[in-house]
């Protein structure tokens, strides 16, 4: 069992508060709710950490005491977002929500978990879910209420996501090497012009 004073004092302790194991984090949120505290889970990718993610997760703490967030693994990732995702590998991902003052344990969530797995092991009072997660079904988000005191759906936080960003990265870099192209082809039609 983790002394307290390591998910609440200063410092990221990663080691601590990172719970890999389901049974154990169970244990952890069963000796929280002795304790009063009102338990909240967020989970998603993190990749590409921006102010979006970082009020969402501010948000979610407010609801409660105690916020759990679940990381997607990178091959969930995958999966779910396509072969050049995640940028961040999980590693990373955790170790920077372990730096924020609002996430208090973290977990890591696999593809080969059963469907909404992490929900039934901690039964959170609050479950908040992203308004623009399109898996989500209505008859799916009244079925998840049965593993929890309520479903929080929140609006996005930012004007942009990760997706958003990546995409307007590869546009810029797509651009430059147009421009960059066309010089070559211009030079390439001068030295031609001046050969014949």
């Amino acid at each position: 069992m983790n002394s307290w004073n390591d998910i609440f004092g200063p410092g990221s302790n990663f080691e601590r508060r990172y719970i890999p194991d389901y049974a154990q984090l169970a244990e952890q949120v069963s000796a929280l709710r002795k304790l009063g505290k009102k338990i909240v889970l967020a989970s998603g990718a993190w990749d590409l950490f921006h102010i979006g993610h970082a009020t969402y997760l501010e948000k979610a703490k407010d609801l409660g005491d105690i916020l759990i967030v679940g990381v997607d693994s990178d091959e969930k990732v995958r999966t779910r977002k396509g072969e050049n995702r995640p940028i961040v590998p999980e590693s990373e991902r955790m170790m920077i929500l372990a730096h924020l003052r609002h996430v208090d344990l973290i977990t890591l969530k696999n593809i080969d978990d059963k469907k909404w797995q992490l929900i039934k092991t901690i039964r959170p009072d609050i479950l908040v879910i992203s308004k623009t997660t399109k898996s989500h079904t209505q008859e799916e988000i009244e079925a998840m209420k049965e593993y929890c005191g309520e479903v929080v759906i929140m609006e996005p936080q930012a004007t942009t996501s990760t997706s958003a960003k990546i995409r307007l990265l590869l546009l810029d870099i797509t651009e430059k090497i147009e421009i960059k192209l066309q010089e070559v082809l211009e030079f390439v039609r001068q030295l031609k012009g001046g050969l014949s």
